[in-house]
C-alpha cells in the first residue's frame, strides 16, 4: 500500500514539474489577465514600435476582433506609456470593452485616460461616453459580480460614475448634466439629503447655464417636499422647499412646471398653516395667550384668503381681550 502511494506520488511530481509545453489556448499575461491565443499566434500580434502596435489594435477594432484591438491597445499602454500613442491607444481600450457590451471595465479605461494624459484630445470623447454608460446603469443596467456575472443595479455606484465624470471636468459639456443627476441617482437610492445637496450645487455652479439652474432648482424643491412628507411633517424642511420653488418661479417664469410649482407651494403652506393652528390651540387650551397669537399669526400669513384664515382671524380677537389689560 505504502509503495503503491510513493509511486503514484513520484508520478505526480513528475507531470507537475517537468517542463513541458502546451498549446494552451489561454495565456495569463501580468497586468494583462488571461488572453485567449490561438494555437501558434502566441504574440504575433504584438510589434517592436509604439506606431505600428495602435495600427494593429486599430485594425482589430475596425475588423470586429474586440479581443485582439483590447490587447494590442494595453499591451502599447503598458510598453510605451510616454508614447505620443499612448493616449490614443488607451482610447481605443475602452471603446474595446464597451463595443462588447462590458461597460464597468469600459468606464475604467476611459477613466484611465482621463486621469493618466489630461491633456489629450479625447478627453471630451472620454467624458462623454462615461456619461452615456452611467446613464445606462442610471436607467437600471446591472453592474457585474467580480466583472462577469451579472449582480445587481447600485445608485450608489452609478452616482460615483457621475462624481468621477464631473470630477475630472468639471466645466465640460456633460458635467452640468452629470451633476443633476447625482441627484437623481441619490433619489433612487432613497438618499434624499444628498439629492437636494446634490441639485444645490447644480443650482449654484451652473448659474448661468438656464436650462440647468432651473431643473436644480425644480428638483431640490420638490425633493425638500418629499422629505418634508415623509413620518411626521417637518416644517423647516417644507420652508426650504417653498423657498427652491419660489425662486425657481421667479427666476423661470416661462418654464412649463411653473403651474406644478405653485401648486406644490400652496400644497406646503397650507400643511404647515395646518400644523401652526395645531400648536397655536395647544397654547389656547393651557391659558399661554401670547404662543398662541404667535401661531396664529403665522397662519394669517400663509394661507390668506383661505377659511383657515379667516378662523384664526377669529382666535386672534378672541385672544386680544384676554391679552389686553383689565382697566381699573
Amino acid at each position: 500500500m505504502n509503495r503503491r502511494f510513493i509511486f503514484l506520488a513520484l508520478v505526480f511530481a513528475s507531470v507537475v514539474l517537468l517542463p513541458l509545453r502546451s498549446p494552451a489556448p489561454l495565456v495569463y499575461t501580468p497586468g494583462e489577465g488571461w488572453v485567449y491565443e490561438p494555437v501558434g499566434g502566441e504574440g504575433k500580434w504584438r510589434r517592436t514600435r509604439a506606431k505600428d502596435q495602435l495600427e494593429v489594435a486599430q485594425a482589430g477594432f475596425d475588423k470586429g476582433d474586440y479581443s485582439l484591438a483590447a490587447k494590442a491597445a494595453r499591451y502599447l499602454v503598458k510598453t510605451w506609456p510616454l508614447s505620443d500613442y499612448a493616449p490614443p491607444a488607451q482610447y481605443l481600450a475602452g471603446r474595446c470593452y464597451e463595443a462588447r457590451h462590458d461597460d464597468e471595465k469600459a468606464f475604467k479605461e476611459y477613466q484611465r485616460l482621463l486621469e493618466k494624459y489630461p491633456k489629450s484630445d479625447k478627453i471630451n470623447d472620454c467624458l462623454a461616453r462615461e456619461y452615456e454608460i452611467a446613464g445606462r446603469f442610471l436607467k437600471g443596467q446591472w453592474f457585474k459580480l467580480w466583472g462577469y456575472v451579472p449582480f445587481f443595479p447600485s445608485m450608489d455606484k452609478t452616482a460615483g460614475m457621475y462624481e468621477r465624470i464631473v470630477r475630472n471636468g468639471p466645466f465640460s459639456e456633460v458635467a452640468p448634466h452629470a451633476q443633476l443627476r447625482i441627484g437623481a441617482a441619490r433619489e433612487k437610492q432613497g438618499h434624499l439629503p444628498e439629492a437636494v445637496k446634490a441639485y444645490e450645487t447644480a443650482a449654484d455652479r451652473y448659474h448661468d447655464r438656464p436650462l440647468i439652474a432651473a431643473d436644480a432648482l425644480y428638483f431640490a424643491g420638490v425633493a425638500y417636499q418629499h422629505q418634508a412628507g415623509k413620518a411626521d411633517y417637518d416644517q423647516s424642511l417644507a420652508g426650504q422647499s417653498i423657498a427652491s420653488l419660489n425662486d425657481f418661479v421667479t427666476l423661470f417664469p416661462g418654464d412649463k412646471r411653473v403651474p406644478e410649482a405653485k401648486k406644490i407651494i400652496a400644497s406646503l403652506k397650507t400643511e404647515q398653516a395646518r400644523g401652526n393652528y395645531k400648536v397655536a390651540q395647544y397654547y389656547e387650551k393651557r391659558k399661554r395667550w401670547n404662543g398662541a397669537q404667535v401661531y396664529y399669526n403665522e397662519v394669517v400669513l400663509q394661507v390668506p384668503g383661505t377659511p383657515a384664515e379667516k378662523e384664526a382671524r377669529q382666535h386672534l380677537e378672541a385672544l386680544k381681550q384676554k391679552i389686553m389689560p383689565t382697566p381699573k
